[in-house]
């Protein structure tokens, strides 16, 4: 198996871990500690291992809020799930819709999904979003541009630029996190589709994928399956279940992923050009009901290993590495939220290898959505409440 070892958290490590902060909290109520999360007047007060952290809430009434971007002038962008674009202020305020939002197949888990702003952004207010689009015979994951104005609350010049080449009925698994490279070339994660998984290790279809495409929909010419009869020139890597976090890594510029396992598996991985990352073929991740094995084992000589497993699965959503001055201990460290376990995971790497792991703000809600703010702090989506959330040092 490629890329190294594989660091499994094994649940009698994570029960301990539990105990401890428990302990810990109970202790801090005992004493009248700053440490235990009480109630704020500006936010709730949760332990952690580099001091206690204030969880402000920002802003509230969102309904299913999936992703945000931060706007050049510190407001923030949300795609609401039922199809709604919206723009919060730095004071809390929520807008009246954004216009010229395509028809969204809003149900199960899909609707409107991801944003991001272009790389110019601030000279042609491009902006690109993922979501649910429906067809004559089911559903697809699509990428649309369009031009923001949004000091007009609209969308102009929308056009699809990207569209999966098949559309299943079903409404689960459709990926859909966007990042743009370096290079100014656009990653799309494109889930299986859940009852079609075969076709995550298909070179011939856009399900269980990451594409990388130009930012007019092209090809790239240098993508790692391009000239190739039998494979779709946008596959950048294959043998994903279901992608919901992605980011490049501050320092190599390589795009890191995460996925969501069936019962246990969820994966953190490097995902480079032409990679095999196993699904469903090498899997940590057993068959709902049954607990059945999926797959021919975890390891395999041409499937990339992952950075990180977890079994049991805390259902990932979200992801940042954190750059910023406010947690200066943070720096370099990678973050993700857990929707089934409530939580933000802090991920401390050496190199490619995850060597450590805090469990944070247990219990604040379903995290969708984590991104660093320009004022360094980091900003969460918390999908249960229909919150936006600040992380601030105590």
């Amino acid at each position: 198996m490629q890329d190294g070892k594989v660091r499994e958290l094994s649940g009698v490590r994570k029960r301990a871990r539990g105990f401890l902060r428990a302990a810990l909290v109970v202790g801090a109520l005992a004493a009248g500690s700053a440490l235990a999360p009480r109630a704020a007047a500006t936010g709730m007060v949760y332990p952690s291992e580099a001091g206690p952290l204030r969880v402000t809430e920002v802003a509230r009434g969102l309904e299913r809020p999936w992703a945000f971007a931060f706007l050049p002038d510190g407001r923030l962008l949300v795609t609401e799930r039922p199809g709604r674009m919206r723009i919060v202020d730095a004071d809390g305020r929520v807008s009246e819709p954004i216009a010229g939002v395509p028809e969204v197949h809003a149900r199960g888990q899909g609707g409107l999904l991801d944003v991001a702003l272009g790389p110019d952004f601030a000279n042609d207010g491009l902006i690109v979003f993922s979501y649910a689009e429906p067809t004559a015979r089911g559903a697809r994951t699509a990428v649309a541009r369009a031009r923001l104005d949004a000091d007009q609350l609209r969308l102009e010049d929308v056009r699809r630029i990207f569209a999966q080449d098949e559309d299943p009925s079903g409404n689960h698994h459709w990926g859909s996190r966007l990042v743009f490279g370096r290079d100014g070339r656009l990653f799309v994660t494109l889930g299986d589709r859940f009852h079609h998984r075969e076709r995550a290790q298909a070179l011939d279809s856009h399900l269980g994928k990451v594409v990388r495409i130009e930012p007019d929909g092209g090809v790239p010419a240098d993508n790692p399956l391009v000239g190739r009869a039998d494979a779709r020139g946008e596959i950048w890597s294959w043998g994903h279940r279901n992608v919901q976090g992605a980011a490049l890594h501050p320092l190599t510029g390589e795009l890191w992923t995460h996925e969501h396992g069936p019962q246990g598996g969820d994966e953190i991985n490097r995902t480079l050009a032409g990679r095999n990352h196993g699904w469903p073929e090498i899997t940590y991740g057993r068959e709902y009901v049954t607990g059945r094995k999926i797959g021919a084992g975890s390891e395999r000589s041409d499937v990339a290993a992952p950075v990180l497993q977890w079994t049991p699965s805390i259902a990932p959503s979200g992801m940042a590495f954190y750059t910023g001055d406010a947690f200066p201990q943070w720096k370099g460290n990678l973050f993700v939220g857990a929707l089934k376990f409530q939580l933000l995971a802090r991920l401390v790497l050496d190199g490619e290898r995850v060597v450590h792991e805090e469990r944070l703000l247990e219990g604040v809600g379903r995290i969708r959505d984590i991104r660093q703010g320009p004022d360094g702090r980091l900003w969460l989506l918390d999908e249960s409440a229909g919150r936006v959330l600040r992380i601030d040092p105590q």
